[in-house]
């Protein structure tokens, strides 16, 4: 059962009681991240998530790591382009320790100067590792062709210049902007009862924020290219396509089509990048999508000789799907897929509180399963031709890091 709870401050809960289990994960969720930045501070909202991990007024970094470790529990935190997340896993016996930890965390974070010096170098090193990854590297420069200089055109994790930058009176200065209440979910599932909301609401509920939100803007889909040379065994290669804000109608179909195209084994790029023609160990597609646009990603990578016989490939497919769309095979084995997959998430807590905190904070609404299986069911050859024409009669954006460049 999902109960919600908006408290006084415009913090919302949304738990979810799970019977059948003996774990329990909570998530903070925050509604900021990359998109949310300016150029100069670039790469905040990820520094942010990391200084939560380095101490608080009554506990050092290593005590956060021992908290976790000694009742066998994970903690973690991840920040993406609209929002940022921190959450344990924990047995139900430890449910109110680990609440209590990360309320410590998000209320008490001290910024220690030296620890702010240290965990740059170590968000450095996580940017070096970045782009010592071509096939890490490439989506970041996809977006980037894509959205030029808007924030969802801006990479995660920021840049050496602007990381050096930071003060804790940066750090402050933006959670008083960005951390407000009415922009915090707090997401629980698991072995839970009604009892642990009002404990939430006890650390959570009362807090103020102290300045107002800064509007989105919307981006502008750019269809730019960018090549970066780099010394590296193969070409990757990324192309991208405009594609459909999170609560938009059609939002299944796309789903289903891209399935189709990119996103199973039995995907026509990778039968015929991988398994017909041997051009590569990796291809896909996927779509990722924000508040008000989305993005739909092909990548693959390949020996740079093949380079061109593979961008013809890709092309082919996709000139194929605009020709004829989808077979009605491809269309129920993509749906029936789609059911197996949310059925099999509903198997994990950590999912199902990713889930509820995910809608909670960007959509203000919950879809049973069963809405959700009828979303899918509904999805038709009409609709995913529609999306087909719709997505891939436009230009596109494209970014390559090869050492032929």
């Amino acid at each position: 059962m999902l109960l919600r709870h908006t408290c006084q401050n415009g913090l919302r809960i949304v738990q979810e009681h799970i019977p059948s289990v003996r774990s329990v994960t909570i998530g903070v969720w925050v509604l900021t991240g990359s998109r949310n930045e300016t150029a100069p501070i670039n790469g905040i909202s990820h520094f942010i998530e990391h200084m939560f991990f380095k101490g608080t007024k009554t506990r050092s970094a290593l005590d956060i790591a021992e908290a976790f470790d000694a009742i066998g529990g994970q903690v973690n935190a991840f920040t993406s382009k609209e929002y940022t997340c921190y959450y344990a896993k924990v047995l139900d016996t430890h449910k109110d320790f680990a609440l209590e930890v990360l309320a410590d965390m998000f209320f008490n974070s001290t910024f220690d100067a030296e620890e702010m010096e240290r965990e740059k170098k170590v968000v450095l090193e996580e940017i070096k590792m970045a782009d010592d990854t071509p096939d890490d590297i490439v989506h970041d420069l996809l977006s980037q062709a894509s959205y030029g200089q808007h924030p969802l055109g801006y990479p995660i994790l920021g840049t050496e210049q602007t990381l050096q930058s930071f003060k804790d009176t940066d750090l402050r200065s933006y959670m008083d902007q960005r951390y407000r209440p009415d922009n915090v979910v707090i997401s629980v599932a698991g072995n839970v009862d009604e009892q642990f909301m009002k404990q939430i609401e006890s650390h959570f509920g009362t807090y103020e924020g102290t300045e107002s939100n800064r509007e989105l803007e919307k981006p502008t889909f750019l269809t730019e290219q960018i090549v970066r040379k780099k010394e590296t065994e193969q070409a990757h290669l990324c192309l991208g396509y405009n594609g459909l804000p999170l609560a938009h109608d059609q939002m299944y179909s796309l789903i289903v089509m891209n399935n189709v195209l990119g996103g199973s084994m039995s995907s026509r790029l990778f039968q015929e990048v991988r398994e017909k023609k041997g051009l590569a160990y990796s291809v896909f597609s996927y779509h990722s999508t924000f508040m008000d646009s989305g993005l739909l990603t092909i990548y693959s990578g390949t020996g740079n000789e093949q380079l061109p016989l593979l961008r013809k490939t890709i092309e082919d497919v996709i000139e194929n799907l605009i020709q004829h769309g989808l077979t009605e095979k491809e269309l129920k084995n993509s749906k029936e897929q789609l059911k197996g997959g949310l059925m099999l998430s509903l198997e994990s807590t950590n999912s199902r509180m990713s889930r509820n905190g995910k809608n909670e904070l960007i959509l203000q609404r919950h879809r049973t399963l069963d809405e959700m299986v009828e979303e899918i069911d509904a999805v038709t050859m009409e609709s995913t031709n529609q999306i087909i024409q719709d997505i891939f009669s436009q230009p596109f954006s494209s970014a390559l890091v090869s050492s032929d460049a």
